[in-house]
């Protein structure tokens, strides 16, 4: 746990993966948080006030004001999840030896660099007009990454075992982004795992924290 907390974490951010996943992980850790939301469209991410916080313009953003340190400025989102995880300690990685906690690490870089990554790359290309195929193959890529998770959950409750973790937190955004897309009747204990994690109290409060649209 790290010092004493003199005031709410205020995260700036808006309805976006990278946002949610932070707004979430500091729901489920129970530390105290404000959330400031930036209008990306208006962009209120690119005015001077926010620009002198993150230079790049690009959300999530946490400024932490602990006692006896300086004030603290994040700007990573995957940085900030992990600061998150130190901050409330045994909270959203599993306890009891290396190989649980190891086996949470690699699920939780398996969902952003197998799924959310091709899922974010495939948006930015449409984004751009590129019109050929390519975001078509990485959204393709990123739906078989997704549907071969179901091997995580089929002897666990969650996605790294028994624990709930930064892993389930990756894994929700991206299920949450693409749900029309899945074919559910195929992955009966994702499915499971899925109706159960967006039932979770930190969960639906976390997809809240911006607003619901």
């Amino acid at each position: 746990m790290l010092g004493e907390r003199l005031a709410p974490i205020d995260l700036y951010g808006a309805r976006t993966g990278n946002c949610l996943r932070v707004a979430i992980a500091l729901e489920e850790a129970g530390l105290p948080y404000r959330p400031v939301r930036l209008d990306l469209r208006r962009g209120e991410h690119r005015t001077a006030e926010f620009l002198a916080l993150n230079p790049d313009g690009k959300v999530p953003v946490i400024v932490d004001r602990v006692d006896g340190d300086e004030v603290l400025v994040l700007t990573q989102s995957n940085a900030i999840l992990f600061y998150v995880a130190e901050a409330a300690s045994e909270t959203l990685f599993p306890v009891g030896g290396t190989r649980r906690r190891v086996v949470a690490y690699e699920r939780f870089f398996y969902f952003l660099t197998d799924v959310i990554a091709p899922s974010h790359a495939a948006f930015q290309l449409r984004a751009s007009g590129v019109k050929d195929s390519s975001p078509q193959a990485l959204d393709l890529r990123a739906m078989k990454a997704l549907s071969v998770a179901e091997r995580f959950v089929k002897t666990s409750e969650f996605i790294a075992g028994e624990t709930f973790t930064l892993a389930d937190i990756a894994a929700i955004t991206i299920a949450f982004a693409v749900e029309r897309h899945i074919d559910w009747s195929e992955l009966p204990q994702l499915r499971r795992w899925y109706q159960a994690v967006m039932a979770r109290p930190s969960v639906i409060r976390g997809f809240a924290a911006f607003g619901t649209r």
